[in-house]
C-alpha cells in the first residue's frame, strides 16, 4: 500500500514537471504570458495536491490554492508563510481562463507567477524527504 501512494504522489508532481517545462518554454519563447501564469497555479496545484496525497489525505475537486492551505494547515502549519504566493496564484486559475476585463498579462507577471509557484514546490519537496 505504500508503494501505491507513492506512485500516486509522485504522479502528480511528474505532472506539475510537465507545467514548469512549458512555463520555461513560454517566459524562454516570450509569448503567451498568460498561459505561464495559468501554468504556474497548475504547477503550485499539483505539488500541493501531491502533498496531500503523500499524507493520504483526501481533498474535493478544487482550483482555489486556499482552500487547499485550509487542508494542509491541520498537519503542516509552515504553509501559511505562503499564503500570499498561494492567493496570487489562485487568481489565475480563472483571470488567465476565460475573457474578462482582465489586464494584459506581462513578462514581469508571468515570471513573477513562475517564482511563487517555484516557492510552493521547494516547500513541498523540503517536507517529504
Amino acid at each position: 500500500m505504500q508503494n501505491e501512494a507513492k506512485k500516486n504522489y509522485l504522479e502528480w508532481f511528474k505532472k506539475a514537471g510537465d507545467d514548469e517545462i512549458s512555463i520555461k518554454a513560454i517566459l524562454i519563447g516570450g509569448g503567451g504570458f498568460s498561459t505561464a501564469c495559468f501554468l504556474s497555479q497548475q504547477l503550485a496545484e499539483k505539488y500541493l495536491k501531491g502533498f496531500l496525497v503523500f499524507h493520504s489525505k483526501t481533498f474535493p475537486k478544487v482550483h482555489d490554492l486556499l482552500e487547499l492551505e485550509t487542508l494542509l494547515l491541520r498537519f503542516e502549519p509552515g504553509i501559511k508563510e505562503y499564503e500570499k504566493e498561494l492567493d496570487l496564484l489562485s487568481t489565475y486559475y480563472f483571470e488567465t481562463r476565460y475573457p474578462g476585463d482582465y489586464p494584459e498579462f506581462t513578462f514581469e507577471e508571468a515570471k513573477k507567477a513562475f517564482e511563487a509557484a517555484l516557492k510552493i514546490k521547494e516547500f513541498v519537496l523540503s517536507k517529504i524527504k
